[in-house]
């Protein structure tokens, strides 16, 4: 990055210098960090997510955020919907480009749709579920829909979305629709056991 340097203005290197000297003190007087994030309030649509990027790039919240304003810190990496106390609701890495893309973070959907489980195809939530977990839900027992999905939230929390649809995945492939085969299972896709090299059997038993 070039300074713009007008009459009696410094070089660069040392306009850099003091710069970082400037930061220092501060810190040092006043024991809080610089904070040089953006702050910006903004319009949620009626699924708790909101964009930015002119209108190209969409980050959700949360659904008990929807068609609300929420204020957003906004740094180099990353874009953070804050609570009322400023706290952060999710963490988002910051979108770049100029076409469309989507940061969703699921796991405050899933806990709320686990609140209300048998209302679950008329909620907003439902049409942006994958396929894959609207499959799996519809085979499971009505009864327990509630259960399993505090289990795919707490499975998202442990190894993110991606890995529970994995778990799901496979759970369909088995039809296990239970609480105690879905935990097995991903626990058995996570196991940190190392996989065993085939063994050659020839001449250990007699023919």
């Amino acid at each position: 990055m070039r300074c713009r340097r007008g009459k009696g203005a410094l070089p660069e290197g040392i306009y850099h210098r003091e710069l970082y000297a400037a930061i220092r003190l501060h810190c040092c007087v006043t024991g809080v960090p610089l904070d040089v994030s953006k702050y910006i309030t903004v319009k949620t649509n009626g699924y708790g997510r909101f964009y930015l990027g002119n209108g190209l790039h969409e980050y959700s919240v949360s659904p008990q955020y929807a068609n609300s304003r929420v204020l957003v810190k906004i740094t180099a990496g990353e874009v953070i919907p804050l609570d009322k106390n400023h706290q952060p609701i999710v963490r988002h890495q910051r979108l770049y480009g100029d076409f469309k893309q989507q940061s969703m973070k699921w796991l405050p959907y899933l806990t709320q749709l686990s609140r209300s489980p048998n209302a679950l195809k008329y909620t907003g939530i439902y049409p942006m579920l994958p396929e894959t977990l609207k499959d799996y839900l519809a085979k499971c027992n009505r009864s327990d829909k509630g259960k399993i999905l505090r289990v795919i939230a707490a499975l998202t929390e442990r190894n993110g979305f991606e890995g529970a649809l994995e778990t799901v995945d496979h759970a369909l492939k088995y039809a296990a629709t239970d609480i105690d085969s879905l935990i097995n299972l991903h626990n058995r896709i996570y196991s940190q056991v190392p996989e065993l090299a085939p063994m050659a059997l020839a001449g250990i038993f007699p023919n």
